[in-house]
């Protein structure tokens, strides 16, 4: 009883820190707040390297596996790897290079790739270093970020 009574006055002192003061601009008149929103279309499902490209901006693919410049990713090497511009604080198992994704790694095939990406293993079966993350998308975005991959052309 008194963790949950020490409990509610600690929240009743955090909303007391939302509340906004009586300098604060008047709230807009409900009618305005509730103006529609346009919500960008999402690629759409029959284009399969549309979506996958999509996918692969929203997953962070870019961070490793396209080399950086000062002002960003290297679009024009896209997913083409290199050294990585950020390293572990501690030691552990570690990735220095990503390795170049575009065109599907090395000796992969597309239905290995998908398989990975899907959560299965490299088809070596030797995992990944970190900071490689593990994948489980469903087979439909999977086959996306795959379709738009080997799109890509491979580093030179």
């Amino acid at each position: 009883m008194i963790k949950s009574g020490l409990a509610g006055a600690l929240a009743l002192v955090g909303l007391s820190a939302c509340t906004p003061t009586e300098s604060a601009a008047p709230a807009a008149p409900a009618a305005e707040a509730a103006a529609p929103v346009e919500v960008a279309e999402l690629p759409v499902a029959e284009d399969p390297v549309a979506r996958g490209q999509y996918l692969v901006s929203i997953t962070g693919c870019h961070d490793c596996h396209t080399a950086m410049t000062p002002t960003g990713p290297d679009m024009a090497h896209a997913l083409q790897g290199g050294p990585l511009p950020f390293a572990p604080l501690a030691e552990m198992p570690w990735a220095p290079i990503a390795p170049s994704i575009a065109g599907l790694p090395e000796g992969w095939t597309e239905a290995e790739f998908t398989a990975f990406l899907s959560g299965g293993p490299r088809p070596s079966g030797v995992p990944v270093l970190p900071p490689m993350p593990p994948y489980a998308m469903n087979d439909a975005d999977a086959k996306a970020v795959t379709a738009y991959i080997a799109s890509l052309p491979r580093a030179e």
